[in-house]
């Protein structure tokens, strides 16, 4: 994959799922090292007789001191070194990987003043699968990532810890293992490497792709609840949905009716209701309207969609935005101080995601409450038990299971964007705590993908109570055979938490479009 400049430099969502999913490599174009070096160049002319914050200052609050000029590399290792300080689990290598990518999406803006031989190094980390060791916590969200950054820039200056082949290993000897030099500081790039939001976004770009997974999953699910149930499906039918004017649910009922298209068990109500009317029946056996979890389901995961949509264009943009400070201008012929490194936009939109992956894992649950309560789906054993009831239990305790993670999803959902506490002796005084809500975010995506692998073992059971399988729409019979490869019908008490972990890692790689 060759990421050039000519049209303006861009990371495009599909280039970025490819790095982080198809683990595609990198090869940078001509007109990119050009302009890199360029931007490096021109700070190197340009602070030769000034005073920079980060070059020649100390960092934070410490920038009122003055450093002499034979200690100018070593303040640029100190920053490094001091701050890697965090704590916690490590990240998985699949969101290090989207940070490295993030990190690099900034500098190729040539806008950091870097030296060509840090992008390139970056380039072999990802492309050769070297993943810094990066604690969870340490990051404030402003300056950025200062923290969870100094870890990979350790790693890049060979002095830090990596996960390379599913192991951790000393960083200076897997880099001499692959024929790479620790990188050797120039000007700045101590600074540079550390300061931005590139771990919050890489951890955001992993969220948001996740979360398209599972709206496109809990889509499916509810088209089959809906097929298991024979509704009707004027629930999502274009005539009802276009009348009301929001993108996202008239998304996910255009996507409901093309996965139905060939189901043989939605009705039709001018079919039944209106042209065949029994005048006698008193009560109606079966439902006239649905419950709201089968009913609804474009007017709430028509919101998931529109957030989804707004939290990628987001983290698209920050990918491919200047989140240094201060920033190298060669073309006005500046170094302009700010703010880039503040993490709002990301913070704000990882609250809002996880809110919404939050009710999406509430919609599966109370359809998985749905299949298993017999007295409300009055078509199904409880628990959708094919055993001998009292005897075997069928779903009762994965209900257990998925009912408490959505409960944590919920406690989870509190805003976390409005938490800010000062430090820095109170220069950073208002900070984003972008990365703490892009973890906890995580933390919702994760438990989603649990909640919506009990919800498709319960699909694939009450498919087989009801011996409908021949008449699913494609897809979802489709769907049906999958999870039947992993999880058997159940009718004998088995355990069940390896086939719900298999089933995981099953949904995290299905494409239900494309």
């Amino acid at each position: 994959m060759i990421i050039d400049n000519n049209e303006g430099f861009v990371l495009t969502q599909k280039t970025l799922e490819n790095i982080l999913f198809e683990k595609e490599h990198i090869v940078l174009s001509n007109d990119i090292k050009k302009s890199v070096a360029g931007c490096f160049q021109f700070l190197k002319d340009f602070a030769s007789d000034k005073i920079i914050y980060g070059i020649n200052t100390g960092f934070g609050t410490m920038a009122q001191y003055r450093i002499d000029d034979d200690c100018l590399t070593q303040l640029q290792y100190n920053i490094i070194r001091s701050h890697s300080a965090g704590v916690g689990n490590p990240l998985p290598d699949l969101y290090v990987r989207a940070a490295l990518a993030a990190r690099l999406g900034t500098f190729l803006q040539a806008r950091s003043g870097v030296h060509l031989e840090l992008v390139e190094l970056l380039v072999e980390f990802i492309n050769r699968e070297i993943y810094p060791f990066v604690p969870e916590h340490g990051s404030v969200g402003a300056s950025g990532d200062l923290v969870q950054l100094a870890h990979i820039a350790l790693a890049l200056i060979g002095e830090g810890k990596v996960h390379y082949k599913g192991e951790w290993r000393e960083s200076a000897e897997v880099m001499r293992e692959n024929g790479l030099q620790p990188f050797k500081i120039r000007i700045r790039e101590g600074l540079s490497a550390t300061n931005g939001t590139s771990v919050m976004s890489g951890i955001g770009l992993v969220n948001v792709l996740y979360a398209k997974r599972l709206l496109d999953l809990a889509i499916l699910a509810s088209v089959w609840i809906n097929e298991l149930t024979q509704a009707y499906d004027d629930g999502f039918s274009q005539e009802l949905n276009q009348t009301k004017k929001h993108a996202g649910q008239t998304e996910v009922a255009a996507l409901m009716r093309e996965i139905s298209k060939d189901s043989k068990l939605l009705q039709k109500r001018e079919n039944k209701l209106y042209a065949n009317m029994n005048k006698d029946e008193k009560i109606f056996k079966q439902k006239v309207q649905s419950y709201y979890s089968l009913r609804c389901v474009p007017q709430i995961l028509g919101v998931v969609y529109d957030e989804i949509s707004n939290a990628e264009a987001v983290i698209i943009n920050e990918f491919n935005s200047v989140c240094d400070n201060p920033v190298i201008d060669p073309v006005s012929r500046n170094v302009l101080h700010g703010g880039n490194f503040h993490g709002d936009y990301i913070s704000f939109e990882m609250d809002k995601l996880k809110i919404v992956i939050t009710k999406l894992t509430m919609l599966m649950e109370r359809q998985l409450n749905y299949l298993c309560h017999d007295r409300i789906n009055e078509i199904l054993p409880p628990f959708v038990n094919l055993g001998v009831l009292g005897l075997n239990y069928g779903l009762q305790a994965v209900q257990f299971t998925a009912t408490s993670t959505t409960a944590e999803c919920q406690t989870l959902s509190f805003p976390n964007y409005v938490h800010s506490i000062p430090n820095n002796n109170d220069n950073q005084d208002i900070v984003s705590m972008g990365t703490n809500s892009a973890l906890i975010a995580k933390m919702v995506v994760e438990n989603a993908f649990q909640v919506i692998s009990i919800q498709f073992m319960a699909l694939a059971q009450a498919t087989d109570c009801l011996k409908i399988e021949e008449k699913l729409s494609s897809k979802t019979g489709e769907m049906y055979k999958e999870i039947r490869k992993i999880f058997p019908v159940l009718i004998e008490d088995r355990t069940h938490y390896k086939e719900i972990e298999k089933i995981i890692k099953f949904l995290k790689t299905y494409r239900c479009r494309g």
